[in-house]
């Protein structure tokens, strides 16, 4: 029998919503053992004289404890 455990991250990025998604799973992927799977609960964009100029996301991370 497995136990999982779920943390919530965020994480930007300038170029996409995807790229927030990629930067925020290596990060957490870094410090977390056994990540599984990953969904985003929000996005959010930062805007400056009328133009996106950066994208974010709220993620909640799932990983595997381990025995």
């Amino acid at each position: 029998m497995s136990v999982a455990r779920v943390t919530e991250i965020s994480s930007s990025s300038a170029k996409s919503f995807e790229d927030a998604v990629n930067v925020g799973v290596e990060r957490a992927s870094k410090t977390l053992k056994n990540v599984v799977s990953a969904w985003v609960k929000d996005q959010q964009v930062l805007i400056e004289n009328g133009k996106v100029t950066e994208y974010r996301v709220m993620m909640k991370v799932t990983f595997i404890l381990e025995e």
